[in-house]
């Protein structure tokens, strides 16, 4: 299972972290990804990495992260602006990254972002 929190509403140019914590097993040999579904559109791919790797940056913006002892993944994103306002996911695979939602079998529920001012 993964829960997902840390959302909220924050005005643009500001920072949020999102945390993804898994129970029922360990991410050890996963691939973790956050994905985010703005209102009216489809849901899209954020960010992916492999557990056992270090944190990735994404677009400057955006660091994906874990943390092994926590059984947990993070969303980093600094300068939000309204365009990142979404329903952010967290999702897992035992394949590679991709940004395709059906190659991802275990999602969390989401957690909402609102970036205005």
């Amino acid at each position: 299972q993964l829960v997902e929190s840390g959302g909220g509403l924050v005005q643009p140019g500001g920072s949020l972290r999102l945390s993804c914590a898994a129970s029922g097993g360990t991410l050890e040999r996963r691939t973790m990804a956050w994905f985010r579904q703005a209102p009216g559109k489809e849901r899209e791919g954020v960010a992916c990495m492999k557990f056992s790797d270090g944190p990735d940056s994404v677009n400057g913006r955006f660091v994906i992260s874990r943390d092994k002892a926590k059984n947990a993944v993070f969303l980093q994103m600094d300068n939000l602006t309204p365009e990142d306002t979404g329903v952010y996911y967290c999702a897992s695979t035992f394949g590679s990254c991709t940004t395709h939602e059906v190659d991802y079998g275990l999602w969390g529920q989401g957690t909402q972002v609102i970036v205005s001012a």
